[in-house]
């Protein structure tokens, strides 16, 4: 099933906020804080994930999500779907959770997710993720995944203001 959610004025006014909110960030917490109240709304998802690199592995540091998914938690980058949009620097969309080698089984079982985009941030090489997350088998429609990627481009922007000002 594709998940069309028609671009509004709401999502470019929620990005806009967004993206107002990233430049005025001065931590990794508060641009983490900005993706958690924003990403939800402007994709339509079930949950999101912020997820950071720690060097061979991703920090699931930060969910919205109808149920808990992973917070606090950690796994190597070479055995997760964060790790894999990271280490190859582009979204991947998964409409089925269960028939993707890039996804870890035994993560997902006890969730009710079936679905996900998961997008790199961070230029030259990503330093985190933003995942979202569908209880229903779909696949995103291109303006849903693109207003994922516009979110975490300006996030890659305040992750690289801050990476400069330390």
């Amino acid at each position: 099933m594709l998940l069309t959610t028609e671009y509004d004025e709401d999502h470019g006014v929620r990005l806009a906020e967004a993206a107002k909110s990233l430049a005025a960030a001065r931590s990794v917490d508060e641009i983490v804080a900005v993706l958690c109240r924003t990403a939800r709304d402007v994709v339509g998802s079930d949950g999101i994930a912020v997820v950071l690199r720690e060097g061979d592995c991703c920090h699931y540091a930060a969910e919205d999500a109808i149920e808990p998914l992973w917070r606090g938690a950690r796994f190597p980058m070479t055995e997760c779907v964060s790790g894999w949009a990271m280490l190859n620097g582009r979204t991947a969309v998964i409409p089925d959770l269960e028939n993707d080698p890039r996804v870890p089984q035994i993560a997902y079982w006890r969730t009710s997710m079936r679905s996900l985009a998961m997008v790199p941030m961070g230029a030259p090489e990503p330093v985190a993720a933003l995942g979202a997350y569908w209880c229903a088998y779909i696949e995103p429609d291109e303006s849903t995944v693109r207003r994922l990627e516009i979110l975490a481009q300006v996030a890659t922007i305040a992750f690289e203001r801050l990476s400069h000002s330390a």
